[in-house]
Parts: C-alpha cells; sequence; structure tokens
C-alpha cells in the first residue's frame, strides 16, 4: 500500500497517470489537484510522449471531497476554483503532449472536468459521467461547462447540468463525450495501447495539433487558416518531419524521435 494520492510512472513514454484514494472514490482533495497537476507538468519536464490518465479501484474520480472540505471550515468555492481546480483545467488543455483518459468507473462533479480533459477518452462499459453540481447547490467546474458544451452541444449540457443524472457509457459516446467504449476487463489495456502508439508518433506535431483543434472550436474558417499555416511552419522545421517524408519516400515504417 501507498499513501500516495496521485501515483506516477514513466514507462517508454508513457506517463502513467493514476488517482489514488480508492478508499474515497478518488475523491479529490486540493493537495491532490496540485499533485495531478505537478504530475503533468513533471511528464513533460521529463520527456514523456504521451500520457495515461486513470483511478485506482472502481471509480475514476467522485468530484471534490466535501467531507474533507467541511473538516476545515467554511471554504469560498471561488477561491478553491482559482487556486486549484482551474490551474489544472488549464493545464490538461495546454499541455504539449497527448493525453489518453481511461474512464475505470464513476466519474462525478469535478471528475468529468478532469476525465473529459484527455483527447482520446476511453470508458469502461459499467463507467458513468455525473455533472452532480445541481445536486448540490453548485454549478459544474473543473472545465465541465465547455468541455460537455463544446462535445455534446446546448440541449445535451443542459440536461446533464440542471437535471444532475447518471450518464452510462454508451450514451456518452453517443453524446459525442468519449472516443471509445469498452469491456470493463479490456479498459488499460484498450487505452494502454493508445498511449504507446501516441508515444510512438510525431510529438511536435501532436502537440500543435491539441492546440489547434482547441482554437478552431472558437475561430472562424479564417482564423483556423492562419493557426494551421503557423503550426505547420513550426511542424515542418522538425526531426520528425524529415522522418517522415524520408521514410515515406523509402517505404519504411517512420522512426520518430519526438523532436
Amino acid at each position: 500500500m501507498t499513501d500516495e494520492t496521485v501515483l506516477y510512472s514513466l514507462d517508454n513514454g508513457v506517463a502513467t497517470i493514476r488517482l489514488n484514494r480508492p478508499e474515497r472514490l478518488n475523491a479529490v482533495t486540493f493537495d491532490m489537484l496540485d499533485l495531478i497537476r505537478a504530475s503533468l507538468l513533471r511528464a513533460v519536464n521529463e520527456g514523456a510522449r504521451a500520457v495515461l490518465l486513470t483511478g485506482e479501484g472502481r471509480a475514476f474520480c467522485s468530484g471534490a471531497d466535501l467531507a474533507g472540505r467541511m473538516d476545515r471550515g467554511p471554504v469560498d468555492p471561488a477561491e478553491s476554483l482559482e487556486f486549484h481546480y482551474n490551474p489544472l483545467a488549464e493545464t490538461l488543455s495546454k499541455l504539449p503532449i497527448p493525453i489518453v483518459t481511461a474512464i475505470n468507473g464513476p466519474a462525478a462533479g469535478a471528475g468529468v472536468g478532469i476525465a473529459l480533459g484527455g483527447d482520446i477518452v476511453v470508458m469502461a462499459k459499467s463507467a458513468y459521467l455525473l455533472l452532480a453540481f445541481s445536486n448540490i447547490g453548485l454549478v459544474p467546474d473543473c472545465g465541465a461547462t465547455w468541455l460537455v458544451a463544446k462535445s455534446a452541444g446546448r440541449a445535451k449540457a443542459l440536461e446533464m447540468a440542471l437535471l444532475g443524472e447518471k450518464m452510462f457509457a454508451d450514451d456518452a459516446k453517443d453524446a459525442g463525450l468519449v472516443a471509445r467504449v469498452v469491456e470493463d476487463d479490456a479498459l488499460m489495456a484498450e487505452a494502454g495501447k493508445l498511449a504507446a502508439t501516441l508515444a510512438a508518433k510525431p510529438t511536435i506535431a501532436l502537440g500543435l495539433i491539441r492546440a489547434q483543434i482547441k482554437a478552431a472550436l472558437n475561430n472562424t474558417l479564417s482564423e483556423t487558416l492562419s493557426v494551421e499555416a503557423a503550426h505547420q511552419r513550426i511542424a515542418g522545421k522538425t526531426e520528425d518531419f524529415r522522418e517522415g517524408v524520408m521514410a515515406f519516400l523509402g517505404k519504411r515504417a517512420p522512426e520518430f524521435k519526438g523532436k
């Protein structure tokens, strides 16, 4: 056993980050939110080329640890967002390497924002999403408002946020919130395979793609074309681009180095 609330490992270019409070369904504390963010930044600093984010035990993340929060006395929710939740959401969004999220069980409250912050989200068939905020008199946070509305649209976002009902895996996929749904016992194998695939790809280009898709969600066509041109200029100067072209011409598989 370990007392660490966030587990980190790096293997073959994939940084695996596990939320590790299974006895509390991985409910997040302020310290835990900061550790998740620090682990993401650590992955970049240590040369990881992809991140695999998941939870230990039977849940992905049940949201904020309300019991622990109340033990500390009154807390201004806005301050907790400013100093803990929002920095994590921004880091998930701006990370220069791709993120695969494996939703192994319930993702509720802020757990929805953390889960959907990945680029390729794989969900176990028995898992569910729950924007539970309206059930306790709060509003969605940790980026869930943006992520759900941009992915599923206004009607589905309002339904989820206002009613506070569970959305199971198949419905989440149909709504465009997750990329893949797999049997529970196949989740980590599928997510690990995807992370390994991404780690073997041209890392700089993948980071630019992350930023480019995010920009496209808010930009006009003309603005998007400008972003594409700027990013293509950067990508075209990388070693991986040169390797990709040489591999294509040589009719062989490329060996990207992430440079």
